[in-house]
């Protein structure tokens, strides 16, 4: 009976799970096209980026209030090869990572074709200086959209959005998204992490070979070795899947 359950949930939108989380299987074009669409016919719309890391937060005690807040989400994308290595191993339909930076990018190239109101919170950490240098950036880059810094926006609550980006980090981007989206006048909002300092030059992003073998952690590592610390999650969540697929076994043979 679990076996059965386990694969009816898969089949239901393409979707698999990994260490309670949900998860899209899916491609960047497809994502676009899914997000296009929902934004033109005003569906309100969830987007989270989960990674390694956000899955072992999400796994400890004291923060089952995370996984819950991802498990919200209408598209949740595999955004780290992590997610596409533990799928194998667990049996999971995500077979392909679709990097949260790159959706971002693909994102604001729609915006700036269809001239979309686009809303950011929580850039640069919240330093005024640096923020507004690269809200000037993004809108020198995509002119024909309408980007602006909600925090430098009069009245933004009370303004149309067609997309806001939430950049203030794990855990506090995704609670603040899951409390605006409906209340507001948003139509899709996404947590974008660090993206937009890779598209205005505030962080480099690894070469295009080395994300496409799945080494843009490392590389990220290698410029800032601050992040030593953050690896560490990798561990454990190599140790978190291996137990879920043993419980996996156990449960399929009662």
């Amino acid at each position: 009976m679990a076996k059965n359950k386990k694969a009816a949930f898969k089949n239901a939108d393409n979707m698999g799970k990994i260490l309670g989380v949900r998860i899209n299987s899916t491609n960047i074009n497809k994502v676009l096209k899914k997000i296009y669409q929902r934004v033109i016919e005003g569906r309100k719309t969830l987007i989270f980026t989960p990674n390694p890391e956000f899955l072992v937060f999400a796994s400890e005690k004291q923060n089952l209030w995370f996984k819950r807040l991802l498990n919200l989400a209408d598209i949740s994308l595999p955004d780290g090869i992590g997610l596409v290595w533990a799928a194998k191993i667990l049996g999971e339909p995500v077979r392909e990572r679709v990097a949260g930076a790159d959706v971002v990018e693909g994102l604001l190239r729609l915006a700036n074709k269809y001239k979309w109101r686009v809303g950011v919170v929580g850039a640069r950490r919240g330093n005024i200086s640096e923020r507004r240098k690269q809200i000037k950036i993004l809108s020198q880059k995509y002119p024909e959209a309408e980007i602006a810094a909600l925090e430098d926006t009069l009245n933004w609550e009370k303004q149309k959005w067609h997309l806001v980006f939430a950049c203030q980090g794990m855990g506090t981007q995704e609670k603040w998204a899951a409390e605006n989206l409906h209340k507001l006048k948003i139509l899709a909002i996404m947590g974008a992490g660090g993206s937009l300092d890779f598209l205005t030059g505030f962080a480099p992003r690894a070469p295009f070979f080395i994300r496409k073998i799945g080494f843009e952690w490392f590389f990220r590592l290698l410029v800032q070795p601050w992040r030593w610390q953050r690896q560490i999650a990798l561990v454990k969540f190599i140790l978190l899947v291996f137990r879920q697929k043993l419980l996996d076994s156990f449960s399929t043979k009662i």
